[in-house]
Parts: structure tokens; sequence; C-alpha cells
């Protein structure tokens, strides 16, 4: 499979502004449509958490690979890929232009580069689920793949498990799949990333939790958390989510499980910032320091 028709991606750490861009620019073009590129976008019911666009900011501009699964379902790179090249497809058979935003770093690189997607082993998977020790598998797989454990949180049941699945059941490492991690071939798909000082994402990190939570997003948890399918392990990962199923399913205060958050959402950043930073073919736009409509006018020639 080829990299889709994208010329232009979004992207960028959580908080910096990507959404209110890509709106910008559709609000001038109105070609444009976008493709999330956010893991945890695909879930249904996970509105107000994963900041997804409103029903009036979706009403004005097509979005597509936004709520296409319940929050039960398991959702892998291989299947946005696929997604991905389907509705880009679609897109462009409409005379449309395709426009990706989003933050989930792989899911971005995997069509920016036409990434070589790991095969899945079930029953490597399985063993691996049965240990608790996430943080013994995180080291396992740091003497198997240093490359690769050096660059996830050891906390992240679910991305350390896929590693070591793949490393385990492949026997070649997990990072060495794709082109090359640290190989930036030449792509057709611009990349132009947001982002602001970091205080001043911190704030902004904040400021929307506060006004999630105002607006309902323990509610919101309360309910996905209490159908009878659940969550999938996916899921329960998602930024804020699995902070406030500890106050829900385990008692945890809820001033302490919104600092964690808080806290935890800043060190994605931070990761977001080493991902993305490698890459040189980003384009990179301070939004304290440059208007959006000046960024506007930067990709629109980019559009093609």
């Amino acid at each position: 499979m080829s990299v889709p028709d994208i010329p232009l991606a979004i992207i960028g750490p959580t908080a910096a502004g990507k959404s209110a861009l890509a709106m910008a620019i559709a609000a001038v073009d109105d070609r444009v449509e976008l493709i999330s590129a956010d893991s945890m976008q695909v879930y249904r019911g996970m509105d107000i958490g994963t900041a997804k666009p409103s029903r009036d900011e979706q009403a004005a501009v097509p979005h597509h690979l936004i709520d296409i699964l319940d929050p039960w379902d398991a959702y892998t790179v291989s299947q946005f890929v696929v997604d991905v090249d389907r509705v880009t497809a679609d897109i462009r058979s409409r005379g449309k232009i395709p426009v990706m935003v989003g933050g989930t770093g792989l899911y971005v690189r995997s069509i920016v580069d036409d990434m070589e997607i790991p095969p899945q082993f079930p029953d490597v998977k399985a063993e691996l689920e049965a240990d608790p020790d996430t943080d013994g598998m995180h080291r396992r797989l740091a003497e198997l793949d240093p490359v690769g454990a050096e660059r996830m949180d050891s906390n992240n049941r679910r991305r350390v498990i896929r590693a070591l699945e793949v490393t385990v059941g492949s026997g070649r490492p997990f990072s060495s799949f794709g082109p090359g991690m640290d190989r930036y071939k030449p792509s057709r798909v611009n990349q132009i990333a947001c982002d602001r000082p970091r205080p001043s994402l911190d704030e902004r990190i904040h400021r929307r939790y506060d006004v999630q939570m105002e607006r309902g997003f323990l509610e919101e948890v309360r309910a996905v958390a209490s159908h009878p399918n659940g969550m999938s392990a996916n899921a329960r990962q998602a930024l804020g989510y699995k902070e406030l199923l500890g106050h829900i399913e385990g008692g945890q205060p809820l001033e302490m499980a919104l600092d964690i958050a808080k806290q935890r959402t800043r060190r994605f950043v931070r990761r977001q910032h080493s991902w993305f930073r490698r890459d040189p073919r980003i384009e990179w736009f301070d939004l304290d320091a440059v208007d959006v409509g000046h960024v506007v006018e930067r990709v629109l020639p980019l559009l093609q």
C-alpha cells in the first residue's frame, strides 16, 4: 500500500491548537476535509475527555475517523492505515482535499512514511497479558529492544505489551519495523506542527481539564465504564479517563486523580515533543508568537 494522497498533516503536542488551526484552514478553503490521527477520538461516547470536535464543528467541516468504534473495541495502527487509505480515496473521488490532524505520533508516521506495520502474535500477547509486572516486562523489552523501550513510558502497559509481543513473536526488535524510526525519507505529506512554550502548554492543559470537568467529564467516564461491555485496554489508557477510572473504580480522591491526570498529560506532551522534534521534515509554528492567520497563509499553497 502506497502513501495516501494527503498533502498536509497538522501535528504537534496536546493542547497546542491543532484543531483550531485545521478549522481555520478549512474556513478559507472549503475543499478541505479532516482526517483524525487521534487514537482515542475513534471511540463513541468519549467526547469531552478526548477534546473531540463539537457537533457544530463536525457539521461545518467533514471529519473522518471519529466515532467509528465503541469503547470496548480494539483498534490498531494497521487498521488505521487501512481506514486512512479508504477515506482518502473517497475524499479525492469527490474532488475534495484530505488534511490529517492529530497528535498520535505513530499514527502520523505510519501514513507519512508508509511504515511496515508489525504483525500480531495472539499467543505471545495472551501470555504477556497474564503477567501483572509491567515494569518487569519493560525491563525485558529494554534488554531485547533498548531503542523501543526508551521511546515509551514504562507504565504504559498496553504499549509495553505490544512492543514485547512483536519483539518476541517476530524475533526482531519492535523498533526495527518500517523504514527505520531514525530515517526520514522524502514524503509527499507536508507536516506542520503547532507548538507553544512549555509554561503556556502546561497552563492550557490545566485549564482544559478544568473546563472538561465543568462540562461533565466525570459523568462521561462513569457512563462509558458502566456499559456491560466495559472498555478496551486501549480506551482505558486514554489521558484523563485512566485517572478518573481510578476515582470511580478504585476510590481515589477526585482531586488527586485530576492532579495525576494533569501530571501524566504534561509528561505525554514532553514525549510528543521528543517524538516529533526528531523529524527534520516538520515545520514548526509557535502559536503564542505567530498569528494563526499567518500559518494559514503559509499552508494554503500546499493544498494541491
